[in-house]
């Protein structure tokens, strides 16, 4: 994971993206925060004194989307650098066991790819007492699709042949599918090993609803956090898919962009029906999430998101991650660390990090009702 870390930082050193309005996401599968996890440009974490540490204390727990990883660890050093005594251990698993982590009381807040779903909200009150679990988008980006085909650097897919490829119906690169997609590529015959997620996964929830919203004919699964479609390979965690697809030759896989970026894999563009095909990139993910609705109501802040765009220059594939927490019934002897760790998040100088770094931070509209939901927490 240090070798990982270490390319991740010296991509990230190539210029960091600052884009208004959208999210980018990184992604690490280590869940060690005592490492030197500062930014590749040199410049510390945040300024500690823009750090309010209020009541916080002792030792925070948290779990879930390994997609937000690596921007957890950058505000982790920033907050315990600056709250003496306080210590913040994210574990970096998957989406849904941060899910059932936090409705099963064993965690001050998790991690999730994908907004709860109503069942979930419904088990969330017993351990949210005389409240319930909530939605509090935080970081997002784009879902790259990775790529391993010997000899071709450049691929373009769209919607229904990608739903063939993941749904074991196109089995070879040569297909004439593919082929239609891009002229003047010379395609090999070489077997497609196509790559998924082994866990509940919110990444593959999301690119689930992608699937299903625009190529519907090909993809007639419901959106799950449990991979849904027959052939494939599993592999754990977004790390093990890149690793699986970095690593054969006739590989294709999805993964947080991160992950591609810090192992050098190609990304596959999208044809989405606009003038010409998005590259997965911050800017592109920027022009999708910047569409997003609040399609929660109250307190919770979950987004809707439009995979059908045909803006142009807007990469559908795209994901929110958000922090879930209760908005009543907080475990008083975590609540203020809950509060203050994630004031800190959402703060201007919580944000600032994120885009000092290579991320961006949260549209402004969305972020103002972040911040006053998490102020009326209890």
């Amino acid at each position: 994971m240090k070798l990982q870390r270490k390319n991740m930082l010296r991509a990230s050193a190539l210029g960091a993206l600052v884009v208004s309005g959208a999210l980018v996401l990184t992604a690490c599968g280590s869940d060690d925060n005592t490492k030197d996890n500062g930014s590749a440009s040199g410049k510390p974490a945040a300024a500690t004194g823009d750090i309010k540490c209020d009541d916080a204390k002792g030792k925070l727990l948290a779990s879930g989307s390994s997609a937000q990883k690596n921007a957890v660890d950058l505000w982790v050093k920033a907050y315990m650098a600056a709250c003496s005594g306080v210590e913040v251990n994210y574990k970096s698993s998957s989406s849904g066991e941060g899910i059932v982590a936090f409705n099963q009381g064993t965690v001050g807040f998790a991690g999730s790819d994908s907004a709860l779903k109503p069942e979930q909200v419904e088990e969330s009150k017993k351990v949210c007492t005389g409240g319930q679990g909530i939605n509090l988008p935080m970081v997002g980006g784009p879902i790259a699709i990775g790529f391993n085909v010997s000899g071709v650097d450049k691929l373009t897919l769209d919607a229904p042949t990608l739903a063939a490829i993941f749904n074991d119906k196109i089995k070879k690169w040569d297909d004439e599918a593919i082929k239609k997609l891009n002229p003047g590529v010379t395609l090999p015959s070489t077997a497609i090993q196509a790559f998924h997620r082994s866990e509940d996964s919110g990444t593959t929830e999301n690119l689930g609803k992608y699937l299903k919203a625009a190529a519907p004919e090909a993809w007639t699964y419901d959106a799950a956090k449990k991979w849904p479609a027959p052939g494939g390979q599993a592999a754990s965690g977004s790390a093990g898919v890149a690793s699986q697809v970095k690593a054969v030759d006739g590989a294709i896989g999805y993964f947080e962009l991160s992950y591609a970026a810090s192992q050098s894999i190609k990304t596959v563009d999208i044809n989405t029906g606009a003038a010409a095909p998005v590259k997965a990139s911050a800017d592109s993910a920027s022009k999708a999430i910047a569409a997003a609705k609040i399609a929660g109501t109250g307190s919770d802040l979950a987004l809707k998101l439009d995979y059908t765009t045909k803006a142009e220059g807007a990469y559908p594939i795209v994901l929110v991650t958000y922090e879930v927490v209760c908005d009543k019934g907080n475990k008083a002897e975590t609540l203020p660390t809950v509060k203050s760790f994630l004031n800190y998040t959402a703060s201007d100088a919580g944000q600032k990090v994120l885009s000092e770094n290579g991320y961006a931070p949260i549209p402004a509209e969305i972020n103002t009702k972040v911040r006053e939901v998490i102020t009326s927490l209890s």
